[in-house]
C-alpha cells in the first residue's frame, strides 16, 4: 500500500528551488555585495588619490613659521590681556 502512495498521481509535487521568492530574497544580498566589492574596486583602481607633494614636510615647516609669527596683539583674551578693550600702544609686542 504504501508503495501506491509515492507513485499516486494526486499527490502534491514540489515546486522547483527557483519558483520561491524567499530563495532570490535570501541569495539577493551576498550577490549586492560580490556586485558592490567589484564596483568599489573599479573605482578604486580607476580613480587613484592624488600624489602627495614631494615636499609635504617643508611646506608644513613653512606653515608652522609662518603660524608661529602671528600678532600677539591677537592672543587670546587670557594670555594677552584684553585687547579688544586695549588701546593699540599698550597693546602686547
Amino acid at each position: 500500500m504504501a508503495s501506491n502512495a509515492v507513485l499516486d498521481a494526486s499527490a502534491p509535487v514540489a515546486a522547483p528551488w527557483w519558483k520561491f521568492g524567499h530563495v532570490w530574497l535570501i541569495i539577493a544580498g551576498p550577490v549586492i555585495v560580490i556586485i558592490a566589492g567589484f564596483v568599489t574596486l573599479w573605482l578604486a583602481i580607476s580613480r587613484p588619490d592624488p600624489v602627495v607633494a614631494e615636499d609635504y614636510y617643508r611646506q608644513g615647516v613653512e606653515i608652522n613659521k609662518t603660524l608661529q609669527g602671528t600678532d600677539k596683539s591677537l592672543l587670546p583674551a587670557v594670555k594677552g590681556r584684553n585687547h579688544a578693550a586695549t588701546p593699540a600702544q599698550d597693546a602686547p609686542r
